[in-house]
Formats: structure tokens, sequence, C-alpha cells
């Protein structure tokens, strides 16, 4: 069983996967790592290498290789467009979902989205890849967490009350 956590970027998957892999002695594993080490460029250089369609094959890719258990997996902001990936992460674990409002996620990224290696398709807005993805992770989500007004703590203690 592995729990894979998805969301917008910025909502905390990293930081929150790897407190709630110590919490159930699980490994931990961030599939941007895994992106940039298997291409040796950080992920804003591969998207501007290989362009959004060619950065979103290579995350469908690596995300539908990935075959562990007992982790916590940490999915980058756009994995959940790859298919692939995400019907692999749905047999092979549970999905929670950590929903933040669009203001909030704005806030959290201040502008860094491009140097973070953020995917925004031709001509989309942040607002509008906010709304296209929230279909998509409510899509896929077996669990949702509302983290507005929740601290780090607060949301390890509503994922682990779903969970456990």
């Amino acid at each position: 069983m592995n729990y894979v956590l998805i969301g917008m970027p910025g909502s905390g998957k990293s930081t929150l996967g790897v407190l709630l892999a110590k919490y159930l002695g699980f490994s931990f594993l961030d599939t941007d790592l895994v992106i940039q080490n298997k291409e040796s460029k950080l992920l804003r250089e591969i998207i501007e290498e290989k362009g959004t369609d060619g950065f979103l094959r290579i995350e469908d890719d690596i995300g539908s290789g990935i075959h562990v258990d007992r982790t916590v997996i940490a999915t980058g902001g756009s994995m959940v467009m790859g298919e692939a990936a995400m019907n692999n992460y749905r047999e092979n674990g549970k999905i929670i979902y950590l929903s933040i409002p669009f203001e909030e996620m704005e806030r959290r990224l201040a502008n860094e989205y491009r140097r973070r290696g953020v995917v925004l398709l031709e001509g989309q807005t942040l607002l509008d890849m906010y709304d296209a993805r929230c279909r998509l992770y409510e899509k896929y989500a077996d669990v949702t967490i509302a983290e507005q007004n929740l601290s780090l703590e607060e949301t390890l203690q509503k994922v682990l009350e779903e969970i456990i």
C-alpha cells in the first residue's frame, strides 16, 4: 500500500509527504526529484528544452513506471495530467488530494512558479491552470484534505484520520 499526494504546486505535498512517511514508517519518494535525477536537469530546464508537451510525456512515463510499496509518493502538480501515471498510482495506492484555494496557491508560489518549473499550457494563466487541474485532482482523489487555515501539523492529523 502506498499513499500518493496530489495537489497544486505549493500545496505542501513534499513537506507533508516526508512527515507522513516518518509517522507511518514508510519510504518517501518525490517524483519531481526522480525526474530531475533521470534527466540530469532542473524541472524548469526540462520544460525550456523539451517544451510543455515533452515534459508532460516524461512525467507520465516516469509516473507510470514507479512500482514501490509502503511508500508515500509526492507527485509534481502536473502529474495528474498523465493518465498512465494516475492509473498506476490508483492501482497501487490511495490518492490523497491536498486542496488549497487559488489565492493561497498564488501566495505560496509568489511569482516563483516559472523558476520552480510549474507547467502552464500555451496561453494558460495560473487561474486557468488551477481550474483545469482541480477537476483532475477531484477525479482521481480517494481522499480530499482541505488545507485552508490549517497548520502543517493539523493537515498531517487530518490525513492520518482519513487513512488510519
